[in-house]
């Protein structure tokens, strides 16, 4: 087959992109020949499609940018974008469409070229976040709380909630995209949505999407696969006993959603040395956890201000025990989960099916999970790791003094179901294979392969 994918980047920029660039590989190792269409920016990859790239465009910036009406529809609808999808459709002449994240820099005005009203090719999407039944992608309303008010479909909700970034305008420009889109029927040119966790299917098809859904869990590529094996640690235990100091690790971006302050609170809370501690039991320290035990914390972001005043004013015993490594990619991060007694996902939002968990397991390192979005399909309950209530700090606690108590026995056993669960479920030729058969379907049938 001729496959055409979409996305708006085309650099490893997130979890998108890593699904995206792994799709590309998985694909053609099966003999399918791939072409892209995304934007133009300083660190694409080089690609012969480049030619037929969107320009660049950047809407993260304040809202007086938007000086026109004209710039701030580029948004919503973007000509430039049409015309150079149909330059490209009829170079490749695909056999299916494969898009991911195009909202906003590419837009779905890529639908409408002229090359899809003469020839019926069919489009197949992956939903990496919400934005099909939220206008700011999360679920997530203005005042941080988990919605399912734009469900109905009525997307002005975002506006009135000031769901986009504390900003009125922009949440404004939102909930007009979604209306537009909802009203220009772009979604109904979409033939099969993939949901990566069944949450996610639960979601969509509860905001008018059923019966166009699939769930095809993320997937790990070979070169992850086998990294992760190359940093398992399988001898934790031994490198305790040898002084090494066990630790439970956060990675990714240090970000309210991400939960990370309510991490840092409950693992202060689990070691006593918060300051409201109940001091008789931090006496005798019972109930906590081993002092011998450490939280990492890997990545960057907009809460990393508020950790370091947090953890200075637990004192310096906290200041010794909770270590901000900064940013860490490649063999370098897989190292740091390798080595981990548990990772931490602590979110607060309904995070999809997030790479970082399955890399985790990869490792062979059980998750401490947060009982929201696809997490709990990472993470079986005493076999893959532990759960707990989304931002409650104290199941949280619970939870690390739960992961501390783990004996050596029980812990080879999660470890090896870790590496059961990934085998099993994440493997990148088994779910190219899939989805070809789903592109295969939606061909034959003409329409709906469900």
């Amino acid at each position: 087959m001729r496959i055409l994918l979409v996305n708006k980047y085309f650099y490893r920029k997130g979890g998108a992109e890593t699904y995206f660039f792994a799709l590309a590989e998985g694909l053609r190792a099966l003999g399918h020949e791939v072409a892209f269409f995304s934007m133009q920016h300083p660190n694409n990859e080089s690609s012969y499609w480049s030619k037929y790239f969107v320009s660049e465009k950047d809407y993260v910036g304040d809202i007086s940018a938007f000086k026109k009406v004209q710039e701030a529809s580029t948004l919503i609808y973007s000509f430039e974008a049409r015309r150079k999808f149909e330059a490209l459709l009829e170079e490749f002449k695909p056999d299916v469409i494969h898009m991911n994240n195009v909202h906003r820099q590419l837009t779905l005005s890529i639908l409408d070229a002229p090359y899809l009203k003469k020839h019926h090719v069919p489009v197949v999407y992956t939903a990496h976040d919400y934005i099909l039944v939220c206008p700011a992608y999360t679920m997530v309303n203005g005042r941080g709380e988990v919605c399912d008010a734009c469900l109905d479909r009525r997307f002005m909700h975002a506006t009135k909630n000031v769901c986009v970034k504390g900003s009125r305008a922009k949440s404004l420009l939102a909930s007009v995209e979604a209306e537009f889109l909802k009203y220009h029927h772009s979604y109904d040119k979409i033939d099969a949505i993939i949901a990566p966790s069944e949450f996610m299917k639960s979601k969509l098809d509860e905001g008018g999407y059923a019966g166009r859904t699939i769930t095809m869990q993320n997937f790990l590529t070979d070169s992850q696969m086998a990294m992760g094996a190359r940093v398992a640690n399988t001898h934790k235990f031994d490198d305790a006993q040898a002084g090494v100091r066990p630790y439970v690790l956060f990675f990714g971006r240090l970000s309210q959603e991400k939960g990370i302050l309510t991490l840092v609170k409950a693992f202060l809370q689990a070691a006593g040395l918060e300051r409201y501690a109940d001091s008789d039991a931090a006496a005798g320290h019972e109930g906590f956890l081993p002092d011998t035990w450490d939280l990492h914390i890997v990545g960057d972001g907009p809460e990393r201000e508020a950790i370091e005043q947090l953890i200075a004013s637990a004192g310096p015993q906290a200041v010794s025990r909770i270590h901000l490594l900064g940013y860490k990619n490649g063999e370098d991060l897989q190292r740091e989960v390798g080595n981990a007694r548990f990772s931490v996902l602590s979110s607060e939002w309904r995070e999809n099916m997030p790479y970082s968990g399955l890399e985790s397991l990869a490792a062979q390192t059980p998750i401490i999970g947060a009982r929201i979005g696809g997490i709990p399909e990472l993470v079986e309950e005493d076999k893959t790791g532990f759960t707990f209530e989304s931002g409650n700090i104290s199941d949280l606690k619970d939870g690390l003094l739960k992961a501390a108590a783990v004996d050596e026995d029980i812990y080879g056993t999660m470890q090896r179901r870790c590496i059961e669960y990934v085998t099993l479920r994440c493997g990148q030729q088994a779910y190219a294979e899939q989805l070809v058969d789903r592109y295969a379907k939606l061909l034959n049938s003409g329409k709906n392969g469900n």
